[in-house]
């Protein structure tokens, strides 16, 4: 592959990652102040049920689209092409947000949950990126390449709350009517960019759906350990970016814009981290995995202790060790398994990012009715146990990350 694709191929990667997160991030900074200060309505008072209860079930049902999605959509591309589906995500997700503007300005709860769990199920398009990537790419560009789209993803948790906070006050759907329409130049960039491939006979989609999900990798040993370490590790990260924009609402009174300038500084020091966090080391990958998640498990733990400023260094420090775990799993994860198909690899990471955002959001809904800080500090418990494994599973690797025995 000419240097001039590998280029094209690596932004159209990367803008389509940075519209994903865009789109998932954009009620974060929108929802803590219309839940807990907004006026009693159809949308923040549903059925007579308490506002952190509906906030929390807001929250948790784009994660489980985005679970069902993320479960097939990286194996459907192994079977009909990385072009068609990303094309019918871009283009669904696009009409999620656009349903989503039109339940938030009508002040419909039950439609604006179905909107976002119908985006969910679309945005899942982050394995199949991934797997693009993994697949054409080989040797030190693809671990670049991975780096870059981390900060393409990483740099849509800055957009999208920095789209919602500095928009959300020529009207509470306007974001997401933007993100509609950046969704859709996504899409034709896609159909530019990416050359058809010929239909070749196969088993139907839903055979693939049912039969190749990202789940049935879990029948592998080191895929189920990683499973397990990753799903511990992603629910402390998981549990920060739900509830620290709860966390400022009580703690420092910060409203849409507030929050949305906090997101500012901690994703851009995330987006500046992941452009280099794709060197070499000859440190063993999860040897470097397990400290970084200590440092991770530090930042969140910090929240707990209720001080703002305590909280906001905490924030801020989250981004970098996060930006370099991120980069050191992934490519190990498609060095490592790639035999059992990029495709269905990416997807089982993904798949338990989202996994972890539904089972935090539905601790949430419980644990913020007593105290909000109570779920940062289990977040943070998770995350420290997975540094943990990951530094007894570490000691099994060689100096450059050759595995010689996983339990």
């Amino acid at each position: 592959m000419s240097n001039a694709k590998n280029a094209l191929l690596i932004a159209t990667a990367c803008l389509l990652g940075l519209l994903s997160t865009t789109g998932a991030s954009l009620p974060y900074p929108i929802l803590p102040p219309l839940f807990v200060q907004g006026a009693p309505d159809g949308l923040t008072r549903f059925m007579g049920l308490p506002p952190k209860l509906l906030f929390a079930v807001a929250l948790m049902v784009n994660p489980v689209g985005l679970l069902l999605g993320t479960a097939v959509l990286g194996s459907l591309s192994d079977r009909y092409g990385r072009r068609p589906l990303l094309l019918l995500t871009a283009a669904g997700a696009a009409l999620g947000h656009v349903l989503s503007a039109w339940a938030l300005t009508s002040r419909s709860y039950p439609l604006f949950l179905l909107a976002r769990f119908g985006t969910g199920l679309l945005e899942g398009q982050s394995a199949i990126v991934r797997a693009m990537l993994a697949e054409r790419l080989q040797g030190p560009i693809r671990n670049h390449a991975m780096s870059w789209l981390n900060g393409a993803l990483h740099l849509g948790w800055l957009v999208g709350p920095l789209l919602a906070g500095f928009t959300v006050a020529f009207g509470v759907g306007v974001p997401f009517y933007i993100a509609a329409g950046a969704l859709l130049l996504g899409a034709a960039l896609v159909w530019i960019a990416l050359e058809r491939q010929p239909r070749t006979a196969g088993p139907s989609w839903w055979h693939v759906a049912r039969e190749r999900h990202a789940f049935n990798l879990l029948r592998h040993d080191g895929l189920r350990a990683l499973f397990g370490v990753q799903l511990a590790y992603t629910c402390g990260v998981t549990a920060f970016y739900e509830f620290y924009p709860l966390w400022l609402v009580e703690i420092g009174r910060y409203d849409t814009r507030a929050i949305a300038l906090v997101n500012v500084g901690m994703c851009g020091l995330m987006t500046f981290a992941a452009l280099f966090a794709g060197r070499g080391s000859r440190i063993a990958p999860m040897r470097r995995a397990a400290w970084l998640a200590c440092a991770v498990a530090l930042a969140i733990g910090s929240l707990g202790v209720g001080k703002l400023w305590i909280g906001l260094v905490g924030i801020m420090a989250f981004s970098l060790p996060h930006a370099f775990y991120n980069a050191v799993v992934q490519t190990w994860a498609a060095d490592r398994f790639g035999g059992h198909g990029q495709g269905a690899v990416m997807g089982l990471l993904s798949t338990t990012f989202c996994l972890a955002n539904i089972l935090m959001a539905a601790a949430g809904a419980v644990l913020t009715l007593i105290d909000t800080r109570l779920v940062l500090v289990v977040g943070a418990l998770l995350t420290a146990w997975a540094a943990w494994r990951m530094r007894a599973w570490g000691a099994a690797e060689g100096p450059v990350g050759v595995v010689r025995e996983v339990e």
